[in-house]
C-alpha cells in the first residue's frame, strides 16, 4: 500500500446515494486521497462534477454486483474500500430483493475489493442496526455489519447515524419526514438525533483518512468484538468527528 497521504487510494461503492455523493466530493477534495475510484451499477454524471475539485483525481467503474468479482476491483489495492450502498424494502419490492441489495452486495463488494497488505473498510449503517432484530431494516444493517467484520479488512469502521438530514433521496419517505419533525424538534434539546449528510460525509472521509486508532477522543468510538472485531461510532460521535474536522481545517 502507498505510504504517504497524497498517494492513498480509494474505493466508493454507493456514490450516487443521499449520502455517498457527498463522500464522493469529500474524497475528491481530501488532501489524504490521490486516486479515488467510483464502482457501482451506475456512476455520476460528469456534468455533476463540474464544479468539484479533485475531480481529476476520478476513476469510475460501472459494475455488475451479480458478478462483482469479475470487476477487477481486487487489483486497484485500494488503502480504504468505503460503503454507502444501501436501499429500502419499499424500493427493492420485496425481503429478498432488499437483503440482496442492502446486505448481500456490500458483503461481495468488499470482498471482491479486498487484496493483500494493510487496508481500512468503512460502512456506512444505521443507529439499531442488530443481527437479531426481528425487524427486517435493523437486522440486514446488523448482519452486514457483522459479515464485513468477518472479511479480514485491518481496520473495519461502521458509522451508525440517526436521521439523516437534507437527504435527497430521489423518493417520497412519508415516516421518514414524520420522524423528521420530531427530531428537528427534540434537536433544540439534544443534538445527536440527527446529522445533515454533508457533515456525515466529511465525518466518514475523516475516519477513512484516520483510522480508529486514531481517531479523536471525542469521537467515543465503541468496539463490538463479537463474532469479529470492528469499531462502531455513533451519531453524536460522527458529530464529534465533524466538528473536530472543521476546526482543524
Amino acid at each position: 500500500m502507498a505510504s504517504t497521504n497524497a498517494g492513498r487510494s480509494a474505493l466508493l461503492f454507493g456514490a450516487t446515494g443521499a449520502t455517498g455523493k457527498h463522500v464522493l466530493q469529500e474524497l475528491l477534495a481530501s488532501k489524504d486521497f490521490g486516486k479515488v475510484i467510483e464502482a457501482g451499477r451506475r456512476v455520476t454524471p460528469a456534468e455533476a462534477l463540474n464544479d468539484v475539485p479533485g475531480k481529476e483525481k476520478l476513476v469510475q467503474k460501472i459494475v455488475d454486483f451479480d458478478k462483482i468479482e469479475e470487476a477487477g476491483l481486487k487489483d486497484e489495492k485500494a488503502d480504504v474500500v468505503i460503503i454507502t450502498l444501501g436501499t429500502t424494502r419499499a424500493i427493492a419490492g420485496s425481503d429478498e430483493k432488499f437483503l440482496k441489495i442492502d446486505r448481500d452486495y456490500p458483503i461481495s463488494a468488499a470482498k471482491a475489493a479486498k487484496s493483500d497488505g494493510e487496508q481500512k473498510l468503512v460502512y456506512l449503517s444505521s443507529t439499531g442496526a442488530n443481527a437479531s432484530s426481528f425487524l427486517l431494516y435493523p437486522r440486514s444493517k446488523g448482519q452486514t455489519e457483522q459479515g464485513l467484520a468477518g472479511l479480514g479488512y485491518s481496520d473495519t469502521i461502521v458509522f451508525r447515524p440517526g436521521l439523516l438530514k437534507d437527504a435527497d433521496r430521489g423518493e417520497h419517505r412519508i415516516l421518514e419526514n414524520v420522524y423528521g419533525k420530531v427530531t428537528g424538534f427534540l434537536s433544540h434539546f439534544t443534538p445527536t438525533l440527527e446529522i445533515s449528510v454533508k457533515s456525515l460525509a466529511k465525518s466518514i472521509v475523516s475516519a477513512a483518512a484516520l483510522g480508529s486508532a486514531s481517531l479523536p477522543a471525542t469521537t467515543e468510538v465503541s468496539k463490538v468484538n463479537e463474532p469479529h472485531p470492528y469499531s462502531v461510532i455513533t451519531n453524536k460521535g460522527a458529530l464529534a468527528l465533524f466538528q473536530a474536522h472543521s476546526s482543524s481545517n
